[in-house]
């Protein structure tokens, strides 16, 4: 592996005098974030469960279009094992987005099984999925996902907000993320303040908030140039050993594959290798 890599809400809270008091790790963190960064004293370290964190068996999916089926996935059997970082590489139409919304629960397949811990996505209903993405699950988007007029502090606490999370907690969770993605002396700005590698780092930070056991990106480096797909590459490594956390992303970029624990090769809804780093 490179080396190079590594109902109606209260008022949000106005953090700016007590978190400038406060000594923080931010000195540390620079702009850039360096691979072994420390661990944060408040991460919870739970040891690994026994067995995958979750199972794809013999997953189909097929779509009507124009009155005919389209099969875009065709008997996907695959295992996410705990504290790893896998990639789905394929093209464009190639089917790794269809599987990455299944193994999110945000469908299900037309065969096939997905468990997820002890939840069963495949038998579950909307409402039961929904309920185990919000305390379980983290999703980065391709496009940051953020709210434009929120603050980077204020999207991170937005994560814990629909977490449900104890309102007492916010404020030094959303800090500890921050500080983890090398951002907490710019959680003042809005989006629009930041750069792309700056806006996927909160994006990051947002995602794990929760304390979600698994990971999923959607294409987290295509809109940033290579030297950003490093950065972001680095926080993944850095947040799977310090919030022992699954990654499993989606990519094109054959310059970060390295960086992977696992990757699998996607071509008209199969796999057709994979490979392990």
């Amino acid at each position: 592996m490179a080396q190079w890599m590594r109902k109606k809400q209260p008022a949000l809270p106005d953090p700016d005098e007590e978190t400038q008091q406060e000594p923080t790790q931010t000195e540390l963190v620079q702009e850039n974030v360096a691979p072994g960064s420390p661990m944060s004293p408040n991460v919870e370290t739970e040891p690994d469960e026994a067995g995958p964190l979750l199972r794809v068996s013999g997953v189909e999916r097929s779509f009507q279009v124009g009155g005919l089926p389209l099969h875009v996935l065709k008997g996907i059997n695959l295992e996410l094992q705990p504290r790893r970082l896998v990639m789905l590489r394929g093209r464009s139409g190639s089917g790794k987005t269809t599987l990455l919304n299944l193994i999110g629960g945000l469908d299900q397949p037309t065969k096939g099984e997905i468990v997820f811990r002890e939840h069963p996505f495949h038998r579950m209903g909307d409402d039961a999925r929904t309920n185990v993405r919000r305390r379980e699950l983290g999703f980065i988007f391709q496009t940051f996902a953020l709210m434009p007029l929120l603050s980077a502090y204020e999207n991170v606490e937005l994560s814990l907000r629909m977490a449900d999370r104890p309102r007492g907690e916010w404020k030094a969770r959303v800090m500890e993320c921050l500080e983890l993605v090398g951002l907490a002396k710019r959680m003042h700005h809005r989006p629009f303040e930041l750069s792309g590698g700056e806006q996927q780092r909160v994006a990051i930070a947002k995602a794990i908030a929760h304390r979600p056991r698994l990971l999923l990106a959607d294409e987290p480096t295509a809109e940033l140039d290579s030297q950003m797909s490093a950065q972001i590459m680095n926080v993944f490594q850095t947040i799977i050993q310090t919030e022992h956390v699954t990654i499993c992303m989606t990519t094109h970029d054959p310059t970060i594959l390295e960086v992977a624990d696992h990757v699998y090769e996607m071509v008209d809804g199969k796999f057709i290798a994979h490979a392990e780093g």
